[in-house]
Protein backbone atom coordinates (compact mmCIF):
# COMPACT_ATOMS: atom_id res chain seq x y z
CA UNK A 1 0.00 0.00 0.00
CA UNK A 2 1.49 3.32 -0.96
CA UNK A 3 1.56 6.44 1.49
CA UNK A 4 0.94 4.36 4.51
CA UNK A 5 1.78 6.05 7.43
CA UNK A 6 2.35 3.33 10.05
CA UNK A 7 5.54 1.44 10.32
CA UNK A 8 5.11 -2.30 8.68
CA UNK A 9 4.69 -4.73 11.05
CA UNK A 10 4.13 -1.78 14.03
CA UNK A 11 -0.01 -1.44 13.53
CA UNK A 12 -2.39 -2.02 16.21
CA UNK A 13 -4.33 -5.08 16.20
CA UNK A 14 -6.96 -7.10 17.85
CA UNK A 15 -7.72 -11.35 18.91
CA UNK A 16 -11.37 -12.66 18.83
CA UNK A 17 -11.78 -14.45 22.69
CA UNK A 18 -13.87 -14.75 24.90
CA UNK A 19 -15.65 -12.06 26.86
CA UNK A 20 -12.23 -11.34 28.99
CA UNK A 21 -10.43 -8.82 27.02
CA UNK A 22 -7.21 -7.04 27.54
CA UNK A 23 -5.91 -3.79 26.29
CA UNK A 24 -2.07 -4.13 25.29
CA UNK A 25 -0.28 -0.82 25.79
CA UNK A 26 3.14 -0.28 24.61
CA UNK A 27 6.34 1.30 25.83
CA UNK A 28 7.43 5.58 24.64
CA UNK A 29 8.80 5.36 21.24
CA UNK A 30 8.06 1.95 20.70
CA UNK A 31 4.92 0.35 18.87
CA UNK A 32 2.45 -2.00 19.35
CA UNK A 33 4.70 -4.82 17.84
CA UNK A 34 6.25 -5.34 21.23
CA UNK A 35 3.30 -6.31 22.73
CA UNK A 36 2.45 -9.05 19.93
CA UNK A 37 3.55 -12.09 21.45
CA UNK A 38 2.08 -11.28 24.68
CA UNK A 39 -1.48 -10.66 22.68
CA UNK A 40 -0.94 -13.93 20.83
CA UNK A 41 -0.45 -15.91 24.17
CA UNK A 42 -3.44 -14.73 25.30
CA UNK A 43 -5.42 -15.06 23.17
CA UNK A 44 -4.35 -18.23 22.29
CA UNK A 45 -5.14 -19.04 25.78
CA UNK A 46 -9.04 -17.79 24.82
CA UNK A 47 -9.13 -13.95 26.16
CA UNK A 48 -9.84 -11.11 23.25
CA UNK A 49 -6.66 -8.46 22.93
CA UNK A 50 -6.62 -5.15 21.62
CA UNK A 51 -2.73 -3.71 21.14
CA UNK A 52 -3.15 -0.69 21.11
CA UNK A 53 -1.15 2.08 19.01
CA UNK A 54 -0.41 5.43 21.29
CA UNK A 55 -1.05 8.23 19.63
CA UNK A 56 2.04 9.53 17.82
CA UNK A 57 3.72 6.06 17.93
CA UNK A 58 5.09 4.41 15.28
CA UNK A 59 4.88 6.71 12.50
CA UNK A 60 7.60 9.37 12.63
CA UNK A 61 8.99 10.91 15.58
CA UNK A 62 7.24 14.20 14.09
CA UNK A 63 4.27 12.95 14.87
CA UNK A 64 5.34 12.37 18.66
CA UNK A 65 6.32 15.89 19.25
CA UNK A 66 3.07 17.22 17.98
CA UNK A 67 1.58 14.70 21.00
CA UNK A 68 0.79 15.44 24.60
CA UNK A 69 0.52 12.78 27.41
CA UNK A 70 -3.12 13.19 27.67
CA UNK A 71 -3.44 12.13 23.94
CA UNK A 72 -1.57 8.58 24.89
CA UNK A 73 -3.99 7.92 27.91
CA UNK A 74 -6.80 8.54 25.58
CA UNK A 75 -5.59 6.41 23.49
CA UNK A 76 -5.28 3.79 26.25
CA UNK A 77 -9.16 5.43 26.87
CA UNK A 78 -10.42 4.49 23.82
CA UNK A 79 -9.21 0.91 23.19
CA UNK A 80 -11.19 0.47 27.33
CA UNK A 81 -13.72 1.34 25.74
CA UNK A 82 -13.60 -0.48 22.30
CA UNK A 83 -13.20 -4.04 24.23
CA UNK A 84 -16.10 -2.56 26.70
CA UNK A 85 -18.49 -3.39 23.48
CA UNK A 86 -17.24 -6.85 23.45
CA UNK A 87 -16.52 -8.11 26.74
CA UNK A 88 -17.64 -8.25 30.62
CA UNK A 89 -14.60 -7.54 32.17
CA UNK A 90 -11.41 -5.61 30.70
CA UNK A 91 -7.72 -5.25 32.20
CA UNK A 92 -5.11 -3.28 30.78
CA UNK A 93 -1.61 -4.40 30.74
CA UNK A 94 1.35 -2.07 29.97
CA UNK A 95 4.90 -1.79 29.32
CA UNK A 96 7.19 1.41 30.56
CA UNK A 97 5.20 4.30 29.67
CA UNK A 98 2.37 1.95 28.99
CA UNK A 99 2.60 0.59 32.50
CA UNK A 100 2.51 4.57 33.53
CA UNK A 101 -0.42 5.14 31.55
CA UNK A 102 -2.16 1.62 32.73
CA UNK A 103 -1.71 3.09 36.46
CA UNK A 104 -3.43 6.05 35.69
CA UNK A 105 -6.36 4.11 33.91
CA UNK A 106 -6.61 2.27 36.91
CA UNK A 107 -7.18 4.81 38.72
CA UNK A 108 -10.15 6.20 36.96
CA UNK A 109 -11.86 3.89 34.18
CA UNK A 110 -13.72 0.93 34.73
CA UNK A 111 -11.51 -1.63 34.49
CA UNK A 112 -11.19 -5.14 36.18
CA UNK A 113 -7.54 -5.04 37.07
CA UNK A 114 -3.99 -3.85 36.35
CA UNK A 115 -0.61 -5.68 35.32
CA UNK A 116 2.24 -3.06 34.88
CA UNK A 117 5.92 -4.06 33.06
CA UNK A 118 9.21 -2.06 33.77
CA UNK A 119 7.43 0.71 35.14
CA UNK A 120 8.90 4.00 35.88
CA UNK A 121 7.90 5.84 39.45
CA UNK A 122 10.26 8.90 38.76
CA UNK A 123 13.46 9.77 36.76
CA UNK A 124 17.20 10.21 38.95
CA UNK A 125 17.96 12.67 36.80
CA UNK A 126 15.22 14.54 37.08
CA UNK A 127 16.51 18.16 36.37
CA UNK A 128 17.31 17.43 33.04
CA UNK A 129 13.61 16.42 32.31
CA UNK A 130 12.00 19.33 34.10
CA UNK A 131 14.50 21.52 30.86
CA UNK A 132 13.36 19.52 28.20
CA UNK A 133 10.72 21.97 27.39
CA UNK A 134 12.69 24.79 26.64
CA UNK A 135 15.38 22.71 25.55
CA UNK A 136 13.30 21.21 22.68
CA UNK A 137 13.54 24.95 20.76
CA UNK A 138 16.85 24.25 19.93
CA UNK A 139 17.59 20.62 20.57
CA UNK A 140 14.26 18.82 19.13
CA UNK A 141 15.70 15.09 19.42
CA UNK A 142 18.36 13.31 21.92
CA UNK A 143 19.67 9.91 20.47
CA UNK A 144 19.17 7.18 22.65
CA UNK A 145 22.14 5.23 23.79
CA UNK A 146 24.23 2.26 21.77
CA UNK A 147 23.74 -0.18 23.70
CA UNK A 148 19.60 0.72 24.10
CA UNK A 149 20.08 0.62 20.53
CA UNK A 150 21.55 -2.90 19.79
CA UNK A 151 19.52 -4.36 22.39
CA UNK A 152 16.66 -3.30 20.11
CA UNK A 153 18.18 -4.55 17.23
CA UNK A 154 18.75 -7.43 18.40
CA UNK A 155 15.07 -8.11 19.78
CA UNK A 156 13.86 -7.34 16.19
CA UNK A 157 11.84 -4.31 17.99
CA UNK A 158 10.21 -1.21 16.11
CA UNK A 159 10.74 1.91 17.83
CA UNK A 160 11.96 5.75 16.45
CA UNK A 161 15.91 5.62 17.03
CA UNK A 162 15.75 8.71 19.47
CA UNK A 163 13.95 10.76 22.06
CA UNK A 164 12.00 13.89 20.85
CA UNK A 165 13.29 15.90 23.69
CA UNK A 166 9.46 17.91 23.88
CA UNK A 167 7.97 14.60 24.15
CA UNK A 168 10.17 13.88 26.90
CA UNK A 169 8.77 16.64 28.92
CA UNK A 170 5.23 15.02 28.07
CA UNK A 171 6.73 11.65 29.75
CA UNK A 172 7.38 13.63 32.94
CA UNK A 173 4.46 15.90 33.04
CA UNK A 174 2.86 11.96 32.94
CA UNK A 175 5.20 10.70 35.67
CA UNK A 176 4.14 13.07 38.23
CA UNK A 177 0.40 13.02 37.73
CA UNK A 178 0.60 9.18 37.82
CA UNK A 179 2.52 9.11 40.99
CA UNK A 180 -0.31 11.47 42.71
CA UNK A 181 -3.06 8.46 41.59
CA UNK A 182 -1.30 5.79 42.79
CA UNK A 183 -3.00 6.05 46.18
CA UNK A 184 -6.37 6.09 44.11
CA UNK A 185 -6.29 2.45 42.84
CA UNK A 186 -8.76 0.41 44.07
CA UNK A 187 -9.02 -2.83 42.04
CA UNK A 188 -6.59 -5.63 41.77
CA UNK A 189 -2.96 -4.87 40.48
CA UNK A 190 0.55 -6.90 39.16
CA UNK A 191 3.73 -5.20 39.02
CA UNK A 192 6.04 -7.31 36.85
CA UNK A 193 10.06 -6.13 36.82
CA UNK A 194 13.04 -7.28 36.23
CA UNK A 195 16.94 -7.02 38.54
CA UNK A 196 18.21 -7.11 35.03
CA UNK A 197 16.31 -3.68 33.96
CA UNK A 198 19.03 -1.03 32.66
CA UNK A 199 16.60 1.36 31.70
CA UNK A 200 13.91 1.67 34.95
CA UNK A 201 16.14 0.59 38.35
CA UNK A 202 13.94 -2.49 39.80
CA UNK A 203 13.95 -0.31 43.04
CA UNK A 204 11.19 1.46 41.95
CA UNK A 205 8.74 -0.92 41.41
CA UNK A 206 8.52 -1.50 45.15
CA UNK A 207 8.07 2.21 45.51
CA UNK A 208 5.37 2.01 43.31
CA UNK A 209 3.95 -1.46 45.43
CA UNK A 210 4.12 0.88 48.61
CA UNK A 211 2.20 3.71 47.09
CA UNK A 212 -0.76 1.62 46.12
CA UNK A 213 -2.09 1.14 49.35
CA UNK A 214 -5.97 0.93 48.52
CA UNK A 215 -5.28 -2.58 46.47
CA UNK A 216 -4.73 -5.46 46.49
CA UNK A 217 -0.97 -5.81 44.77
CA UNK A 218 1.07 -8.72 43.48
CA UNK A 219 4.75 -7.90 42.93
CA UNK A 220 6.77 -10.62 40.00
CA UNK A 221 10.31 -10.58 40.24
CA UNK A 222 12.19 -11.29 36.97
CA UNK A 223 16.08 -11.57 37.28
CA UNK A 224 17.73 -11.92 33.47
CA UNK A 225 15.35 -9.75 31.73
CA UNK A 226 16.03 -6.66 30.35
CA UNK A 227 13.62 -3.72 30.08
CA UNK A 228 11.26 -4.86 27.43
CA UNK A 229 10.48 -8.29 29.25
CA UNK A 230 7.55 -8.71 26.41
CA UNK A 231 10.71 -9.45 24.23
CA UNK A 232 13.24 -10.85 26.79
CA UNK A 233 14.65 -14.47 27.65
CA UNK A 234 11.76 -14.71 30.35
CA UNK A 235 9.32 -13.52 28.32
CA UNK A 236 6.98 -16.96 29.08
CA UNK A 237 7.07 -16.64 32.13
CA UNK A 238 5.69 -12.41 32.28
CA UNK A 239 2.85 -14.27 29.75
CA UNK A 240 1.87 -16.66 32.06
CA UNK A 241 1.78 -14.84 35.08
CA UNK A 242 -0.13 -12.07 33.41
CA UNK A 243 -2.58 -15.13 32.50
CA UNK A 244 -2.78 -16.44 35.72
CA UNK A 245 -3.48 -12.54 37.11
CA UNK A 246 -6.27 -12.78 35.05
CA UNK A 247 -7.94 -15.94 35.33
CA UNK A 248 -7.91 -15.57 39.00
CA UNK A 249 -9.38 -12.18 39.51
CA UNK A 250 -12.07 -12.85 36.76
CA UNK A 251 -13.21 -15.86 38.67
CA UNK A 252 -13.61 -13.84 41.68
CA UNK A 253 -16.12 -11.15 40.13
CA UNK A 254 -19.45 -12.49 39.32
Amino acid sequence: MKNRLIIPTAEPFYFAGNKIGCVLVHGFTGSPKEMQGMGEFLSDSGLSVLGIRLAGHATSPQDLIRTRWTDWLASVEDGIYVLSNVCEKVFVIGLSLGGILTLISASRYPIQGAIAMSTPYGFEKEWRLKMAKPLSRFIPFIRKDQSEVDVNDQLDHVDYPQYPTRSLAEVYTATKFFQRTLKDIEIPVLIIHSKSDQTVPYRQSSVIVREITAADVQHITLEKSGHVVTEGPEKDIVYLEALKFIQSISKKIK
